[in-house]
């Protein structure tokens, strides 16, 4: 038996069964590549689902790690620490916030928006407007917020509060505001239901709809944050600012840590004892949070994120055209891109993740339209050509 298969064997044992894992125990990360425990090596454009954005192991993030985790792991937030307040520092310095409410993960951060868009709207107001397609996390509220029925099924009734406008038409968005309404939440750019861009257009006209109806408007980054796009927070290159941002996943590089964004006069409705987190900002997460900022913000990192997100929507524009009867085009921003899938090629999507992982090259088929593509924000233009070149192979034995 492979180390790979007695692991698999292990693991199924013990673990209920909510994933669909591949056949594969992964032991070693650098840069973008993994290896398994058969010594088999995975070029990674998967970034552990947009967490790994500057590669697995980074040596400034695994230093600032060790050094933390030797001198304070943890006193929670009775009390104040040096990390997490030069982490809170760095992010409103660099945002439209003045405010920081630290997680553990992207569906607590959204946990806490919802419950800072209630508190803060006043008695009676308490409904939530989101998007057909977002996806917002898996506790049972931003399941709810979410607007995709698969993940519903099955933890009926959810908690009330939630209404989903259609994905791109401002008339059901509308349609939905009433006397209970107290924000709007979306995605710059939904990535679970195939990496859906909003336009700024269609933004701007949400954010005048939050205005013109006393609404908070609740940007969740969870996905979309930390460079990703090729700005620090996708929002910039939209012109539209929000009253609440959310973040988590490429924030600790690997380390669970959730961050909610807001302004003073919004986040004053929070007072003590009205929200907490025993873990939130713990001392090794925020150390990791400082590091990964630190090099983010360093001068050309962004532009480079931009320059390496052109390069590969152009190769796979370029794979779009050699294979029309599988693909149909490109979409997405920076770093986060979809090859849009034909009906034909939907129907491979499975299979053509299956093969690329076969040919060790790790991507995702999302939403059951696109093969995302989500690579460490340090992946070389060879790194690129090695995937495309496995994809075209993989392509090219199904078409």
């Amino acid at each position: 038996m492979s180390e790979n298969s007695n692991w698999k064997t292990r693991g199924d044992k013990v673990f209920i069964g909510t994933y669909s894992r591949f056949p594969a125990a992964m032991v070693r990360g650098e840069g973008c590549r993994l290896w398994d425990a058969d010594g088999r090596e995975y070029l990674d454009f998967l970034a552990g689902i947009a967490v790994c954005s500057l590669g697995h192991c980074h040596p400034a993030v695994t230093e600032a790690v060790c050094r933390q985790a030797g001198t304070l792991m943890h006193v929670s937030n009775l009390f104040y620490t040096a990390p997490q307040i030069e982490l809170a520092e760095l992010l409103t310095a660099h945002s439209f916030a003045d405010k920081v409410f630290m997680a553990n993960s992207g569906a607590e951060a959204n946990e806490a928006a919802l419950k800072l868009a209630r508190i803060h709207s006043g008695p009676g107001r308490y409904e939530v407007i989101s998007l057909t397609g977002s996806f917002h996390g898996r506790t049972l509220a931003t399941v709810a917020a979410t607007g995709q029925p698969r993940f519903h099924q099955g933890f009926e009734p959810l908690p009330h509060g939630f209404v989903h406008a259609e994905f791109g038409e401002m008339e059901s968005l509308e349609r939905l505001i009433g006397d209970r309404t107290c924000a709007i939440m979306c995605e710059p750019l939904q990535g679970e239901s195939g990496v859906r861009p909003l336009e700024p257009e269609y933004l701007a006209a949400i954010r005048k709809l939050c205005d013109r109806h006393n609404l908070l408007l609740i940007f969740d980054e969870v996905q979309t944050g930390m460079g990703r796009t090729g700005t620090l927070f996708a929002y910039e290159q939209l012109g539209v600012t929000p009253d609440i941002l959310t973040l988590a996943k490429a924030m600790g590089n690997g380390l669970p840590i959730g961050v909610m964004l807001t302004r003073e006069d919004i986040a004053a409705s929070l007072t003590v004892g009205t929200h907490a987190s025993t873990f939130g900002g713990n001392p090794v997460a925020a150390a990791a949070g400082v590091a990964v900022l630190k090099l983010m913000l360093a001068d050309g990192f962004l532009a480079g994120v931009r320059e390496k997100g052109e390069y590969l929507a152009g190769r796979l524009a370029d794979v779009a055209r050699r294979f029309p009867a599988l693909a149909s085009g490109v979409r997405g921003r920076g770093l986060l891109l979809g090859l849009v899938l034909t009906e034909k090629g939907r129907e491979q999507g499975p299979a053509i993740v299956q093969g690329m992982f076969e040919q060790g090259v790790l991507i995702n088929f999302a939403g059951n339209s696109v093969l995302r593509f989500i690579p460490p924000l340090i992946v070389s233009r060879e790194e690129t050509d090695r995937m495309i070149a496995a994809l075209v192979h993989v392509l090219g034995g199904l078409a």
